[in-house]
């Protein structure tokens, strides 16, 4: 277990070098029929372009929105500009809901999902064929699972002061690296997160089908585990057996791009079984094990805007990381957002505090401890005698949690004196409570409903996803509002359609080129 946290003196000194963390929030949804099935209907044109708007798209399905906020200088903001791209898609869904739980339910057969659509752009048919590809590799129906992606970066301020805290010289490469040791201390870490804020305790029995699992039986219609915080995370969410044997190195940027490049680059045989253009129908871009980066299952991800045409690896090899994007969040079913300004509070925490801590270098061997970790926390995070390993032996989980959020105590009282309030205290104190008592935690509060009211998980989520859908329509966007989202969903469609026309090579010409490092 890593050393205590002691806060660097230049922070002590000037607090103010924390104002403004970024942060910003992308939610996938999925559209559901007011009986909770998946919608077939296509992304509502009221919505704009899922290809080209700012802050709606659809991820994997064509039913699953995406709703994302811009970069925001603190919580309330993002979640602020999340509650009104909820609004206006309220006021354009008619009588679909958008469904309040990570997990899915009444899917129907795999064929029955349809995956996303942009348009007949190039770029577009990229999109949908990656999707194709996701769809034959793993099926459908593990794409249809939603959370929460949280993006978080440090104000320019902080860098210079920081690397001379480490007797380092200040600039990208340093940045870079300190953003890489925040991703190793998070990936040691993260099961806190998932017992925190895990929400996806239970299942629809729809889910699982024929596959094989672990699960127990909660009634006719749903499965869970009893001390179970996210089966999102688990054996049943985003995980791949092709993966398993790809271990990304996060020790420094070569490193994590030399063994993704390998991954992008390399064929595997039994995606080669699948085919890339059969009888002049794609079914996937590529036969390698990756068909591009964002196909890497990780609990956290560093990241660099791309240009016109780049690869997120050539973005990152060129300019650095200039942010990270955690991805190990549930949607709460309990929160009409998914996630509100105390959880992201927290998070801030969480991860001001693996940027901070120092971040020995990881190992093959330490991921699949990492990965023990997560799943113990995934199965059983509740049992009162769980424990997880370390490299001085099994400890305690909520021993160590318990050290892990004392040192946030500081970071925590530093923020609300910069902030001149006590939201960054009242935040770690909700979450130390979940960790005395495990009933507090969204994953227990979930079970304790499902269990006194004698409720299947599909029921629980459409009981949440009705209410939250009241909570908008009696909420709705002022006109000015309105007027402006209104004009940016034309303003979307217009840029698909010019895109559109202003194609200049045939597909298969882009798609060599789009997929090539250059």
């Amino acid at each position: 277990m890593p050393s205590q946290l002691t806060l660097p003196e230049f922070l002590v000194r000037e607090p103010r070098l924390l104002n403004g963390l970024c942060c910003g929030i992308e939610k996938e949804s999925l559209r559901v029929t007011p009986d909770g099935h998946l919608s077939g209907e296509p992304h509502p044109p009221a919505l704009g372009s899922a290809l080209t708007h700012p802050n709606i798209t659809t991820d994997f399905s064509e039913a699953q929105l995406e709703l994302i906020t811009s970069v925001h200088p603190d919580p309330d903001g993002a979640i602020a500009e999340l509650r009104n791209v909820h609004r206006f898609i309220y006021q354009n869904l008619g009588d679909e809901l958008l469904w309040a739980g990570s997990m899915p339910c009444i899917l129907g057969d795999d064929a029955g999902i349809p995956v996303g659509r942009y348009g007949t752009s190039n770029i577009a048919r990229a999109k949908t064929i990656y999707r194709l590809g996701l769809g034959n590799r793993y099926g459908r129906l593990m794409q249809t699972i939603s959370g929460i992606h949280y993006n978080f970066s440090l104000p320019e301020i902080f860098w210079v002061p920081f690397a001379r805290s480490r007797d380092a010289r200040p600039g990208q490469p340093f940045q870079t690296e300190s953003y890489f040791g925040l991703i190793r201390n998070f990936r040691r870490h993260s099961w806190l997160l998932i017992y925190l804020f895990g929400a996806s305790p239970a299942i629809c029995k729809s889910f699982v089908k024929d596959k094989p699992h672990r699960l127990e039986a909660f009634d006719e219609g749903s499965l869970y585990l009893p001390h179970g915080t996210s089966l999102r995370m688990g054996r049943l969410g985003y995980q791949s057996d092709a993966q398993r044997s790809l271990h990304i190195s996060y020790n420094s940027l070569d490193e994590y791009a030399d063994s993704m490049h390998q991954a992008l680059t390399q064929s595997y045989p039994p995606y080669e079984k699948i085919g890339v253009k059969v009888n002049g129908e794609y079914r996937q871009l590529s036969t390698s094990l990756l068909q591009i980066e964002n196909e890497f299952y990780g609990t956290i991800r560093p990241k660099r805007p791309v240009r016109a045409g780049e690869r997120p690896l050539t973005a990152l090899r060129s300019r650095g990381v200039e942010y990270v994007e955690v991805r190990c969040l549930d949607l709460n079913p309990f929160l009409p957002e998914g996630i509100d300004a105390v959880e992201a509070r927290f998070v801030n925490l969480f991860l001001l505090y693996c940027l901070l801590q120092d971040s020995p270098p990881d190992s093959e061997e330490e991921s699949v401890v990492m990965a023990a970790n997560q799943l113990a926390v995934v199965e059983r995070g509740r049992a009162p005698d769980l424990e997880l390993e370390t490299a001085n032996g099994p400890i305690a989980m909520k021993a160590w949690a318990g050290r892990v959020l004392d040192d946030l105590k500081p970071l925590a009282a530093l923020l609300d004196e910069l902030h001149g309030d006590d939201l960054y205290t009242y935040s770690l104190d909700q979450q130390a409570a979940k960790l005395t008592d495990p009933t507090l935690t969204p994953s227990a509060r979930m079970l304790h409903i499902m269990r006194s009211q004698q409720t299947p998980y599909f029921r629980f989520a459409m009981n949440q996803s009705i209410a939250h859908k009241g909570y908008f329509d009696e909420h709705p966007l002022r006109d000015t509002d309105l007027a402006e989202f209104q004009r940016i969903a034309r303003r979307s469609i217009e840029e698909q359609l010019e895109m559109e026309a202003s194609e200049t090579v045939d597909f298969d010409t882009f798609l060599k080129d789009y997929l090539a490092f250059k």
